[in-house]
């Protein structure tokens, strides 16, 4: 995965633009989605970008999905979580402190970030990660966040 994860990097932009053209998608079927029910087809959706994201991003399913502001290289594979840049330990080549054998995840979303057309989007303070959420569906997430169906409170995001 370690390898693929950084093949994808290096071509963030093709994945940027694979993005844009899938969130719209996504978004057009919330109908579909309301009427199904969200707590129906969490399981689904969740098993279908687990397979996804997991093969091309080493996804950790944290539910709250930065890859298109972050190179698309997942800070959730930082072994300390670090959610806005590199730690002070990153080494003189690049890798990691913690796996040396590894290049920083941080690294390759700045590497990443310069490729794509919106690559400023990295320089975004990010939230912390809400804990809550791990394991749920990213994608149905945003559908309801941009349809303004989205719950204010995480507790009730995971139970929709």
């Amino acid at each position: 995965m370690y390898r693929m994860r950084r093949w994808v990097v290096r071509h963030s932009r093709v994945f940027e633009v694979i993005y844009r053209c899938f969130e719209p998608l996504l978004v057009k079927l919330d109908p579909v989605w309301r009427r199904l029910g969200h707590e129906r087809i969490e399981a689904p959706v969740k098993s279908v970008e687990k397979a996804v994201k997991g093969a091309l991003f080493d996804c950790q399913m944290c539910g709250q999905c930065i890859l298109s502001d972050t190179g698309m290289s997942c800070p959730m594979n930082c072994p300390k979580s670090l959610r806005n840049g590199p730690c002070g330990g990153v080494r003189a080549n690049g890798h990691c402190e913690v796996k040396p054998e590894m290049m920083c995840v941080w690294v390759d979303a700045w590497e990443g970030s310069r490729r794509m057309k919106h690559g400023d989007r990295i320089d975004a303070v990010q939230l912390p990660v809400d804990y809550r959420l791990t394991g749920t569906s990213a994608w149905l997430r945003e559908v309801r966040q941009q349809n303004g169906t989205a719950s204010s409170t995480a507790n009730s995001e995971t139970t929709k």
